[in-house]
């Protein structure tokens, strides 16, 4: 059972890069501010073309989510969401169907306050400020409730947020806790950071977020396996972004320069789910 210690809230600070806003900065979105951009572009002098990376985690998003369309999913929990822009979950809902519901979860106060009003004109969509350290706060939060059925199959996205959690929190208890949350037929998304195959590159990018607000913590890709348990992994299985389900004519790892992101999706199988009741030890 994962420590249910309830994290500390999560102050606003400007000063400082954060995660979601750096992201939104390397796609090219308008939610970020001076000290994310000069962030960017500094890593991108370091690296070159590290900015393809931050795309291929969003290309691998929108692979995912039309993936678990086109199975029958239409409600989904995306965990450390980030800012809703860009072709953000919702979005490639939207071009696939009329029939769906879409959480986003994200610590960061700011993150939450610039994600409400873009929302606003989608009631199929919300934004939940909480933190996805406490499993409880998430799936027995009142917007979970009203807006997700945990008793149906579920899409949780965990997409580029566990490698900004700490060993100290126990990323796999933690990921276990939501995974029992989930009834059978609902899938599992993750992308991680992993220095498996380009420890330098991945060293360089933890030592410049060591300055912001969310330091990085890459893991070994055996490591990054563990996370789905017991879930059935679909084919391709876990691999490298850019070679899980790639459009035609896409590049795969095989002429990537940066291979850092990991991840894939997986099915829970099974009888019953643990009730979300008793995420929280009740």
């Amino acid at each position: 059972m994962v420590d249910t210690r309830t994290p500390p809230a999560r102050q606003m600070d400007i000063t400082r890069p954060a995660a979601a806003r750096i992201y939104d900065a390397f796609l090219g979105g308008g939610h970020n501010f001076g000290v994310e951009r000069s962030f960017a572009e500094r890593i991108e002098q370091e690296l070159p073309g590290i900015g393809a990376v931050y795309q291929e985690n969003r290309a691998f998003l929108r692979r995912t989510v039309e993936f678990l369309l086109a199975r029958g999913v239409r409600q989904f929990l995306d965990l450390g969401s980030g800012t809703p822009t860009i072709g953000h979950l919702h979005e490639v809902a939207c071009r696939r169907t009329r029939d769906f519901r879409v959480l986003y979860v994200d610590n960061e106060p700011l993150t939450v306050a610039h994600s409400k009003p873009l929302l606003a004109g989608e009631p199929r969509a919300d934004i939940l400020r909480a933190d996805c350290r406490d499993p409880a706060s998430v799936l027995l939060a009142p917007e979970t409730q009203d807006l997700l059925d945990l008793n149906e199959p579920v899409g949780l996205l965990m997409t580029s947020v566990l490698h900004f959690v700490p060993d100290s929190d126990d990323p796999l208890g933690l990921v276990e806790a939501y995974r029992d949350a989930l009834v059978p037929g609902s899938y599992l998304v993750v992308s991680h950071l992993t220095g498996t195959r380009a420890p330098d590159a991945a060293r360089t990018l933890t030592d410049f977020y060591a300055e912001t607000s969310d330091p990085l913590h890459p893991r070994e890709t055996s490591w990054i396996d563990k996370l789905f348990g017991d879930f059935e992994v679909l084919p391709p299985g876990a691999t490298y972004l850019a070679d899980w389900r790639p459009d035609p004519g896409q590049p795969t790892s095989a002429t990537n320069r940066y291979h850092l992101l990991y991840g894939g999706v997986a099915r829970k199988s099974g009888d019953t789910g643990i009730p979300v009741q008793s995420v929280n030890g009740g």
